[in-house]
Parts: structure tokens; C-alpha cells; sequence
């Protein structure tokens, strides 16, 4: 649908309206939760050989080689042998020694990448392996029982697990017990995880504290560490000051696909839809414009906007704003407290979103 706005001072914009976030409130049946775990659609061509180690850090480069191993290892059946089971066997034996990897390093050295990489190096059908955040997987158990998402995942070769939350010992427990099991099924694992409130230190989650959250599985994780600065900062300018009201409203209307929302609107709408549901809300969006951008005013809100600000990072969709800059939207209180990993994980995505909207602003 075609319209027409006016900007103060400017002639009127005759250009298709966009859309608005705020005006959407997607559905998301449960098998579509399950057909998309796969790596998000910024890492459709990610590889190991696409993975630039930084020279500085040679852990990075043994981090490629031993998951590229991992990953080779993974073309058989699966190590329980339950694919050849026959009527008369005894259930078999939970596999002896390390079935998963866990990726342990700081925000922004790869270890998406790297685990991506890991899922499409490994020789199997895309149906036979799943990907998700952690978030993504207690969403699925929520929406399928915890025992048909016990079935559902234990025909898979893998499991990789991005951004595991140990900050909810409940949600621990849940996904602790669903690997448990996956893990008597044959099911490989690999994960990254999240830091746990009070556990800061220099915005990495130590392999030891992770292993000593989910207990009984720690014997099938071979801890992996991955040292680094964050990558999205290395070599790349400074991201671009906030626009205008006017700026940014002209490029909403003259770019096709764009969404325009003012920033606390949002954040409202935010509330009203599953976090689930972020990565829909954002189907055919092909860049998000946010105007009056100011600082979130709580935690629960500023939650939400970090799950908002992973669907858009993934799905590479830039972020093109006015008011304030994207470093000044979480209060000190909050960069210091126990979600800090998130919220600096959050600035950085979506700096790196903006720069790459400054082709949407006319010259």
C-alpha cells in the first residue's frame, strides 16, 4: 500500500508505508519450533575455513581443528549402536567417554560460528541434527512435553546449544535432565553458555563453574577454551552516532521491507509477545528503524530486548535509530549486575547492526 507522510520542513515522502513491529503479534505452531533448529540464517554459510583465527590467539586455531575432528567422528551411527538394535537387545549402555563440547571463551571470539561450523561440517541430514539457543530449547519443551522433545531429538547425530542460561537453576535442571537423556539415546552434544549472576569475571563464564551447574553430565563435555577480543570490534569503525527523527523516518518509508516503531512503543509491544515468537515477529523485515531510542527502564524489559537484539543479529537485519546510542541504553547498575554478559553481548550486536545501516540513509 502506497501513502504519503511529511516531514517538518521537507517535501512530503511518496514512498510505500512500512510496516510497524508493534502491529504484529505472530503465531508460532510447535513444529515450526522444531524445523528451525538450525543455525540462523547469518550463519547459512558460515564454515570452519570461513572462521579467521586471530594470530594472537592460538587457541583459536586448535579450537577449529579439534571441533573439525569432532565433527568427522560424528558419521556413524549413533555410539550406542541404537540404530541396529535388534527386537531382543537389552537397552543399551550410555557411551563412555566425551560425547559433547563445550566452547569456553569471552562474547565475541566466534564460538557461534564455531559451533555452526560444527553443525554443518557434520556428515548427516539436516534433520538428524538441531540448533538452537537455550532459550529455543525450553521453549520447544514447553511447547511439546519434555517426553515427545525427549523423543523428537534422539534420533539426531547432534545437538548444539548456543548461549546456555545457568542463571535460572530451574531451566538448568529441565535442560540438564533432557540432555541426560539424549545423551543415553546416542545424541552428541555441543554448547556455549551464558554467565551466571555474581560470576563476572572478565565477561567469559568459566568451563568449571559450567561442568558444576549441570552435575551429571560433565563427564560427556570436553571443555574447549577459545581466548580472544571480541571480533566485531576488531579492525571495524566506530559505530555510526544516532540520526535524526527525519533521517530516520525517510529511510523507513524509502526502503521496502522496513519496519518503523518508536523505540518506547516498542519496548511496550515487546511485553505482550513470547520471546518465542521474536524471531517471527521479524519474518520479512528487512530493516528495523526505531526512533526516540532511550534508555530501558528495567531489568525485565531490558531481558527482552536482549532476546530481540540476538533474532535481529542472527537474521542480519541492521538497526537504523535516533535518540540516544546504542551504549547508553542499559543504566550502570545494570552493565555492573548479574545479566552484564547479555547486555554488553546486546550493545555490540547491535552497534554491528547499525553500521550496517548507514547505507539506508541518503546522502
Amino acid at each position: 500500500m502506497s501513502s504519503s507522510t511529511a516531514v517538518p520542513g521537507q517535501s512530503p515522502i511518496a514512498e510505500t508505508a512500512p510496516q510497524s513491529l508493534c502491529a504484529l503479534e505472530p503465531r508460532v505452531p510447535a513444529d515450526r519450533l522444531v524445523a528451525e533448529m538450525v543455525p540462523p540464517p547469518r550463519f547459512d554459510s558460515v564454515r570452519f575455513d570461513t572462521y579467521v583465527p586471530d594470530p594472537n590467539q592460538p587457541s583459536q586455531t586448535e579450537a577449529v581443528k579439534v571441533l573439525g575432528e569432532f565433527a568427522g567422528g560424528l558419521g556413524g551411527a549413533h555410539a550406542t549402536g541404537a540404530g541396529r538394535r535388534k527386537w531382543f537387545s537389552k537397552k543399551p549402555a550410555p557411551p563412555t567417554g566425551p560425547r559433547g563440547v563445550y566452547l569456553d571463551g569471552g562474547y565475541g571470539v566466534g564460538k557461534t560460528h564455531l559451533l555452526a561450523s560444527l553443525w554443518h561440517a557434520t556428515p548427516a541430514a539436516p534433520s538428524l541434527k538441531a540448533f538452537g539457543t537455550f532459550v529455543e530449547l525450553t521453549n520447544l519443551v514447553g511447547a511439546l512435553g519434555f517426553q515427545q522433545t525427549v523423543q523428537t531429538l534422539s534420533g539426531h547425530r547432534l545437538l548444539c546449544i548456543d548461549e546456555f542460561e545457568l542463571d535460572d537453576p530451574g531451566d538448568t535442571v529441565l535442560v540438564s535432565s533432557l540432555l541426560s537423556r539424549l545423551v543415553e539415546a546416542g545424541v552428541a552434544l555441543a554448547a556455549t553458555s551464558n554467565t551466571l549472576p555474581g560470576k563476572l569475571g572478565e565477561g567469559r563464564f568459566a568451563s568449571a563453574d559450567f561442568l558444576r551447574e549441570i552435575q551429571g553430565l560433565s563427564s560427556h563435555f570436553r571443555p574447549l577454551r577459545i581466548d580472544g577480543e571480541d571480533y566485531r570490534h576488531r579492525g571495524l569503525p566506530e559505530a555510526p552516532p544516532p540520526y535524526s527523527d527525519e533521517q530516520v523516518t525517510r529511510a523507513a518509508y524509502a526502503t521496502p521491507g522496513a519496519a518503523l516503531d518508536d523505540f518506547p512503543g516498542l519496548l511496550d509491544h515487546l511485553a505482550r509477545v513470547h520471546p518465542s515468537r521474536y524471531g517471527a515477529l521479524t519474518d520479512g523485515i528487512t530493516a528495523v528503524c526505531l526512533t526516540d531510542v532511550r534508555p530501558v527502564p528495567d531489568q525485565s524489559t531490558a531481558l527482552r530486548l536482549v532476546v530481540l537484539a540476538d533474532r535481529l543479529y542472527d537474521r542480519e537485519v541492521p538497526v537504523l535509530a535516533s535518540g540516544l546510542p546504542f551504549d547508553q541504553l542499559f543504566s550502570d547498575e545494570m552493565l555492573n549486575g548479574g545479566y552484564r554478559k547479555k547486555y554488553f553481548r546486546a550493545i555490540s550486536r547491535l552497534t554491528a547492526l547499525a553500521r550496517d545501516a548507514k547505507g539506508l540513509v541518503a546522502q
